[in-house]
Formats: structure tokens, sequence, C-alpha cells
């Protein structure tokens, strides 16, 4: 893209990037101080990602910060990056598909969001998704995103504190997003193959424009804000909760439906691999084992 054509939503594109990069930083200080309060010495690492345009030139990228082997997470890993380039026309037609206006005609975009997953070592405490996102293109812009509660051994307080939050975050900004939402949630974080959900759901919406860019991105903001009071409780409350062999077990196949889920189902997923950003930040909320009956 020339200047010319990135400069619509110049500042908007920006505000959103700082933002999301900010919350990166805020939630890695947050699962950070968990650990060393635990007594580990796991840190995160921090990788730089970049997108490869069809051409072989840069077309953006980000950073991808992983903490393995904590006392408390198994795995975490949270993501950012802003990226811009043209679809490919398998992407195009996905999004032709979804009724995304201009894009048949102009397939130039920018998009920039956050991604994470924390896979924890106590089968009791709950892993937990959160991806939020701006997209952009000459002809439209919307926010998209959400999170979800995955739990192999669900405690329903625990259930109901996630979705509480997630609940007065959106209705601080409209009375219909938390049923729309979570209803959505409930049908995007579905395995077909399974006939079954890959947790307890959440919230998850997508192609949100009202008008209202400020007030689009201000919910937007909500929903990242509400993230660690929806989750820390649970880690204060199950991290230290007694398990055993068959826990683990449960914990590995549940981890088992989570893998299928993001490589055979997961939009996201799909949309990283095909526009050529970095694999390893696109698979990163993969988990560190698995199984499979």
């Amino acid at each position: 893209m020339t200047a010319e054509d990135q400069a619509p939503f110049a500042a908007e594109k920006a505000a959103a990037a700082e933002w999301f990069g900010l919350l990166r930083d805020r939630i890695v200080a947050a699962f950070q101080k968990i650990e060393e309060e635990a007594g580990s010495s796991a840190r995160f690492e921090v990788t730089p990602t970049t997108r490869t345009a069809p051409d072989g030139s840069d077309a953006g990228g980000g950073a991808m910060s992983i903490l393995r082997g904590g006392r408390i997470f198994e795995k975490m890993g949270v993501a950012v990056s802003a990226v811009s380039g043209s679809l490919n026309p398998r992407a195009q037609a996905a999004m032709a598909a979804r009724g995304v206006p201009g894009i048949e005609a102009d397939p130039r975009f920018w998009a920039s969001g956050i991604s994470l997953v924390a896979h924890m070592q106590n089968p009791h405490c709950p892993a937990v998704h959160l991806n939020t996102r701006m997209f952009w293109t000459p002809a439209a812009w919307w926010f998209g995103g959400g999170s979800d509660l995955n739990p192999c051994l669900p405690y329903p307080e625990d259930t109901a504190h996630f979705h509480d939050t997630f609940r007065a975050a959106c209705d601080a900004h409209s009375p219909t997003y938390y049923p729309r939402f979570k209803a959505w949630a409930d049908e995007y974080f579905f395995i077909p193959h399974r006939g079954r959900a890959r947790g307890e759901g959440g919230i998850f919406f997508d192609d949100l424009n009202t008008g209202d860019w400020a007030a689009d991105f201000a919910f937007v903001r909500a929903v990242g804000e509400a993230f660690l009071p929806a989750f820390l409780p649970l880690v204060a409350r199950r991290h230290d909760t007694p398990w055993s062999a068959a826990d683990r077990d449960a914990q590995l196949a549940h981890r088992g439906l989570y893998a299928e889920y993001n490589l055979v189902v997961d939009r996201g997923t799909k949309f990283g691999l095909e526009t050529g950003h970095d694999a390893n930040a696109v698979l990163m909320t993969m988990p560190p084992v698995a199984t499979w009956p």
C-alpha cells in the first residue's frame, strides 16, 4: 500500500495497534507476577514475528511472548501484530462470502490484534483464550474477537464468574451485546466432528461496525480490560488444588479437543497461515502436550 492508500483511518489504526500492545504488556506483567509469587524462575521469551507478502516483501509483523514450564502456567503465549498487504484469492473469496463490502474489487487490507492462550499446570485450573482485533480495507473497517474458558474439569462457580465479568463489560456498552455474543461464542467455539463445545463458552463477535468507530473501539478495550478480572480469580482459586493422574489424563484429552478445533475449525488460524503470517505465531496457541483416543 502507498502512503496515500493508508492515509484513511491512519490515526485509528495507530490507536488500535497501540492498545493491543499495551494490553499485551499488562497481561504479561500480571502473569509473570503470578509465576514469581509461586517461586518460579520461568520467564516470558519475546520473539519478533513477520508477515511475508507473496512477492517476498515485508508486510509487517509483531511480537510473540511465550512462557514455558512455569509452576502455574505450563505454556502461556500472547502475540500482537500489525500487518498489511493484499489478500490471496482464497482469503479474498472467503471474506467476500461473508459480505465484506468492496473486497472482491480490492483485496488490500490492514489488520492488528492480540491473541493469547494459557495452558495451565494444574488440571483443575482452566485454560483460557482471548483475541481482539481490528481489520481495515479501503471500503470497510470492523472489530472482532472474544474470550472463552476451557476447563477440563469444569466448576460451575468458575464458569459463572467468567461469564458475569464479560456480561458486565458488554452491558456497559449495549444490553444486546452479551446475549448476542454469548450465543455467537456457543456457535463458534463448537467442534462439529465431535458434536460438542470446546469449553464453557464466553463471548465472540466479528464484523463489529456500528458506524461509530470510537464507540466500537471503546467496547473492544472493555473486552480486553475484562480479561484479567475474569480469569485471575480462577487461577488463585484452583492452582493449588490437589490433582491425580486421572485428572492429568483428562486435561491432556481435553487439550486434544482444543488442538483439533484450532487446526480444523478456527477461522483465525486459517487466515493467518493463508496470508503468510509467521507460522509459529499463528500456532502459538497450541497446547504443549495433548492426547487423543
